[in-house]
């Protein structure tokens, strides 16, 4: 396989990923009936549009630029601020005791820790440093949805046991 062939096969397989999450988190929402998690799972949603977007132009830009086309000017969203300002507390509050929340946010980590595996091993694969760069980005990323979805967890699931005096520890 060419070097132009893994590359490319590396960004579908990327890209299936990115629309993968969107459709989870886009399905995720319009079930969710209270506010605070129909927002999360739209703006996760978003966010794996975006991913798809960055996929679309370097895939378009790469025959005539090579490794440049991946050479771009990221900045991560800090999700884990905004998920603090504006979600956590809502979410616990509307989440509390919901069995539809804790296994949705379970879900989402499993995605999310999939594609940061993936974005993760293509990274370490890849030769040139701005494709390593590039794919470095996009596991970043996804580590910060992971982690934003964990926290959330990991609080929704304390307060379902605390709910149900359930506590096994």
């Amino acid at each position: 396989m060419s070097t132009r062939d893994a590359i490319f096969e590396i960004v579908r397989k990327a890209y299936q990923i990115e629309s993968n999450g969107h459709t989870f988190y886009s399905m995720t929402a319009q079930r969710a009936d209270k506010p605070a998690v129909r927002e999360l799972f739209e703006k996760l949603a978003d966010d794996e549009v975006q991913h798809q977007a960055f996929l679309r132009d370097v895939a378009k830009s790469y025959d005539q630029k090579g490794a440049a086309a991946f050479a771009m000017n990221f900045r991560i969203p800090e999700m884990q601020k905004i998920l603090e300002m504006v979600f956590t507390k809502r979410f616990r509050e509307q989440a509390a005791g919901a069995e539809f929340e804790m296994s949705v946010l379970s879900i989402g980590m499993t995605l999310e820790n999939n594609a940061i595996a993936y974005f993760s091993q293509a990274a370490t694969d890849a030769a040139e440093k701005e494709i390593k760069g590039f794919y470095q980005f996009l596991a970043d990323w996804e580590k910060q949805h992971f982690e934003a979805l964990q926290n959330l967890y990991n609080s929704v699931r304390q307060d379902f046991w605390q709910g149900g005096s359930f506590s096994p520890f």
